[in-house]
């Protein structure tokens, strides 16, 4: 298997959807949102990481964005997801990281609000950081991320194209029994249908019966969830969707379309199994709807696209979140770390780029 030459789901042929992605296929594509990522590989156990979303240039707990979740299985521990669901709004940028740090992260999340200008005043935020677990690869107890690395990512975030696969949040994560990662992606509306964006941003680490694009690769490659009626451990992991858009949107607009980005899990053949966390956050970058101070202390005029207008963004979030899937099993490279739990060394294959380039020749994709 060759670890050379990792390319992005379009490469091979593959582009899920009717809607054409942005300049960088990416979550920043939707102006003014910035990823940063720190990624860890110390020592032979130590395979994990930080990748920190920030929504828009300005102070983020002053002017906040109005927000939905959704979740369809929820085994995880998503910090500050009770406060979105009451309030529709986030107040601090989205961390994600592994399991056993999210109080860590949490901390250093409430530090970078404090510091911004503007908050001197600020005794509560509500710090919002996804997780899963990347025991498989990384010595998850010896708890590796800390403060500091959660600060760079913040300090070190930035827009135009994001890394993909084996960085940041996504180091040791798997996804359907290869090599899972961080995965990304965006679309475009045409003008006569709002001209807006749609990005979405994945942490993958979860499994089912994998399909790229309508092809059953995971069948045709040998390795899918309850093969031969005994692997489980395809399918239990967690999965964590981040999907901006520029439309003005509300927080229950947001809800709907974040509930959408799980009919792009659905097509990659997500098992939703009892083990696993799936999560979904969407936002909105709009001017018109961000909830600034001046706004929260007066009654104010907000921004709001009709729902019968809604569909095309639903199409185009499902398309997006697919996509990033398969990018990040594409870019992803073979990881070998130690098992968390049983401190063995273990071995994260990465897909056979070859392999799966035959398989797509057999469907009448790729080259």
């Amino acid at each position: 298997m060759s670890e050379t030459a990792r390319v992005r789901a379009r490469a091979l042929g593959l582009a899920p959807g009717i809607f054409p992605p942005g300049a960088h296929n990416a979550i920043t594509d939707v102006a003014g949102v910035r990823v940063g990522q720190v990624t860890l590989i110390e020592g032979d156990a130590t395979r994990t990481g930080v990748t920190a979303i920030i929504p828009h240039p300005g102070n983020p707990f002053q002017d906040r964005v109005p927000a939905g979740l959704a979740v369809i299985n929820g085994f995880g521990k998503l910090a500050g997801a009770t406060q979105v669901a009451e309030l529709g709004e986030i107040e601090t940028p989205i961390v994600l990281t592994n399991t056993l740090a999210v109080g860590r992260a949490v901390e250093a999340l409430v530090d970078w609000t404090l510091a911004r200008p503007g908050n001197e005043q600020v005794t509560s935020v509500n710090a919002f950081v996804g997780e899963t677990n990347d025991g498989r690869l990384n010595d998850i107890r010896a708890r590796g991320v800390t403060r500091e690395h959660v600060l760079a990512a913040l300090e070190g975030a930035a827009d135009g194209p994001v890394a993909e696969g084996c960085v940041g949040a996504g180091t040791g994560t798997m996804a359907f029994g290869w090599k899972g990662g961080i995965g990304t992606s965006s679309r475009l509306l045409p003008e006569a249908l709002g001209g807006w964006r749609i990005g979405a941003l994945v942490q993958a680490n979860y499994g089912g019966v994998l399909t790229m694009d309508g092809i059953p690769v995971g069948h045709e490659l040998g390795r899918w969830y309850l093969k031969e009626h005994t692997d489980r451990g395809d399918a239990d992991g967690s999965v964590m969707v981040i999907i901006a858009t520029d439309a003005p949107l509300s927080d229950r607009n947001l809800t709907r379309l974040a509930t959408r980005a799980m009919a792009g899990l659905a097509r990659t053949g997500a098992a939703f199994s009892d083990g696993s966390g799936d999560y979904a956050l969407a936002f909105s970058t709009h001017p018109g709807v961000r909830r600034t101070a001046e706004r929260r202390a007066h009654q104010a005029i907000i921004a709001d696209w009709p729902n019968d207008r809604m569909s095309p963004l639903f199409q185009a979030a499902a398309e997006a979140v697919e996509e990033a899937v398969l990018n990040a099993l594409t870019m992803a490279t073979t990881v070998i770390g130690r098992d968390g739990r049983t401190g063995r060394r273990a071995k994260g294959e990465a897909i056979d780029l070859d392999a799966l380039r035959a398989v797509l020749v057999r469907h009448g994709r790729g080259a």
